[in-house]
């Protein structure tokens, strides 16, 4: 399974406003687990930036000026994520941007279904905790020492973090013991194998004589002694 946890970065709120995307951040999840594949885009947002928005963003029109503009760069966002799901935080904030980015363009607009959104994960697993991304690295130990200003690449290798933690850490699958499975990441095949020594029964005497004397209890026709 593939998915793509990404951020935004934008000059303010509203695109209908003439708000625009200056920066995408996106990180590839294979299985859940990260291929190291990434998109990074600085974008010229054809404006100027609001004031306060260089300390949130780090960034500046004289910095900016010289990147592409969204039309330039559009498609190429579009063919990384593919028809992957999107993992996003706050996902109607930034599918708002995009939408309007890629209609802008004459491009296909992303469903919002396509989206999975970490921060009402986060409201339905913690109600009335913090949600912000800060908040959900503190209660999950994630060190966000770097994010001293927002960075859309950085954000989203931090959110991946993240909502590997929301959807139950670094193992949200399981598998029956016996069963293999097989998963490529980064050109290395990784395969989980049956145990070479099994486990120890944690039965006790006294338990396994009463299982006994229960199922003789029970008649020849049993089904449990079919399998004894």
């Amino acid at each position: 399974m593939r998915e793509i946890v990404l951020d935004t970065e934008t000059t303010g709120f509203e695109p209908e406003s003439g708000d625009r995307i200056v920066e995408i951040g996106a990180v590839e999840l294979i299985n859940y687990v990260p291929t190291g594949r990434t998109y990074h885009q600085y974008i010229n947002p054809e404006r100027s930036m609001p004031q306060g928005a260089f300390e949130v963003h780090g960034l500046g029109d004289d910095f900016l000026k010289d990147f592409p503009v969204f039309a330039q760069v559009g498609q190429a966002f579009v063919d990384f994520i593919g028809d992957a799901k999107l993992v996003i935080h706050n996902a109607a904030f930034d599918m708002k941007f995009l939408n309007a980015e890629l209609g802008w363009m004459g491009l296909a607009r992303l469903p919002m279904d396509r989206a999975l959104d970490t921060l009402a994960i986060a409201r339905s697993k913690f109600p009335g905790s913090p949600a912000s991304l800060d908040a959900l690295c503190r209660r999950f130990g994630i060190d966000n020492s770097a994010r001293e200003k927002h960075g859309a690449l950085l954000d989203s290798e931090i959110l991946a973090e993240v909502y590997l933690e929301l959807i139950g850490g670094r193992q949200p699958t399981l598998t029956l013991a016996g069963q293999q499975r097989t998963t490529q990441v980064s050109g290395e095949v990784w395969k989980a194998y049956a145990r070479p020594t099994p486990l120890p029964s944690r039965l006790s005497e006294t338990e396994r004589h009463a299982h006994d004397a229960h199922v003789a209890a029970l008649g020849e026709d049993a089904v449990w002694k079919t399998y004894r």
